[in-house]
């Protein structure tokens, strides 16, 4: 069994509505001239060093601040791949290039260290969409089944959960349930959800009426155009697209497997449906390889995509500096429930690691 909400007026509408409000009043980011740049970034290295602090990006963030993280010893990743590194890392303070949920997984897994972030403002529209409230009701009706949660979800969303998984496990969990007829609800995002459903077979699923703004916008008739234009190229999407979209895909997967997949397939050209800050990673692994966005424009649309995450775009260099210097926009969690989300993070990690060794 599905949940989507389709009907405007459904008990998630309000949660929505506010997401695309909140946008609204997202600044727009600016470009530094080249000089001011540099002297920011000879300025956060320093401060990095100083601060005994370890700077870890998402690969949505703006290329500036990825290679500054690779150059400071730093590290660029997924958001679980970040707060592993954040936690093995000798550094006392750890500052989260992200979005604010990137920070308080990085609390929950270090609580003993401090965590910075450039901005406390920039969020998610998975997490805006999925308030602790509302969803808690939900689940409350549906006490047999397992919760499964996006990573891109509130530190108190995850407490009240069974699991925590990535898009990269998600598949393997779920299909681990199903095989033991465990009914589930899945949040906060509809399509990955839908895809995961899909590929699992699982029938005794709900899923929560959750979108990312960035990947519900690509246009699936532009797209066909694309792929007309240039037949020569594969599609990478990201599962957080529309399912017309995936459909299209020549490979679906997380961040890091969009990634892999640039790197090893044999085409020298990818349309890639995810946002655009994970060029940065590709042109620097596979160098010799063409991408092009994925549209968002309209239909017709051959190349035009504004494919780029406002609050990931918050994340700046001027911000950043300013964190440290003043090693302030520090992200805390409430210490029981850090220890209550810790469970179901903790139960991906084990299964991630018993699927590795077997």
């Amino acid at each position: 069994m599905t949940i989507l909400n389709k009907n405007p007026e459904s008990e998630f509408a309000a949660e929505r509505a506010f997401v695309r409000s909140y946008l609204d009043r997202v600044p727009a980011q600016c470009t530094l001239p080249d000089a001011r740049a540099n002297e920011y970034r000879e300025k956060i290295r320093e401060l990095l060093q100083a601060r005994d602090a370890v700077l870890v990006a998402h690969y949505y963030t703006d290329a500036s601040l990825q290679a500054l993280a690779e150059e400071t010893g730093g590290f660029v990743a997924d958001s679980l791949e970040m707060a592993r590194f954040g936690h093995e890392s000798p550094a006392s303070t750890i500052v989260v290039a992200g979005v604010k949920f990137m920070g308080e997984t990085a609390k929950i897994l270090n609580p003993e260290k401090t965590i910075l972030m450039p901005t406390l403002e920039a969020t998610c529209s998975l997490d805006l969409g999925c308030p602790v409230d509302s969803f808690s009701e939900f689940c409350s009706r549906y006490p047999d089944h397992q919760v499964v949660v996006y990573a891109n979800t509130s530190a108190a969303v995850k407490a009240m959960s069974d699991w925590v998984v990535t898009s990269a496990i998600a598949l393997d969990v779920v299909e681990h349930l199903t095989e033991q007829g465990k009914p589930v609800i899945w949040a906060p995002d509809k399509h990955l959800g839908n895809y995961i459903q899909k590929q699992t077979g699982a029938e005794n699923m709900l899923i929560w009426d959750g979108a990312c703004i960035v990947h519900e916008e690509f246009k699936t008739r532009a797209l066909e155009s694309m792929r007309h234009l240039h037949p020569d190229a594969a599609i990478l999407a990201h599962p957080e697209s529309p399912m017309a979209v995936l459909e299209q895909a020549d490979v679906v997967g997380s961040t890091t497997q969009i990634i892999k997949a640039a790197v090893e397939r044999p085409e020298k050209k990818f349309i890639v449906a995810t946002d655009a800050g994970i060029l940065y990673k590709m042109q620097q692994l596979a160098p010799d390889k063409e991408f092009i966005l994925a549209p968002t424009a309209g239909e017709g649309a051959t190349c035009r995509s504004c494919a780029n995450c406002p609050w990931m775009g918050m994340n700046t260099l001027e911000n950043l500096y300013t964190s440290l210097l003043n090693m302030s926009n520090e992200v805390n969690v409430d210490p029981e429930l850090g220890r209550k989300a810790t469970v179901p993070l903790q139960r991906m990690l084990d299964f991630r690691k018993s699927l590795n060794a077997g």
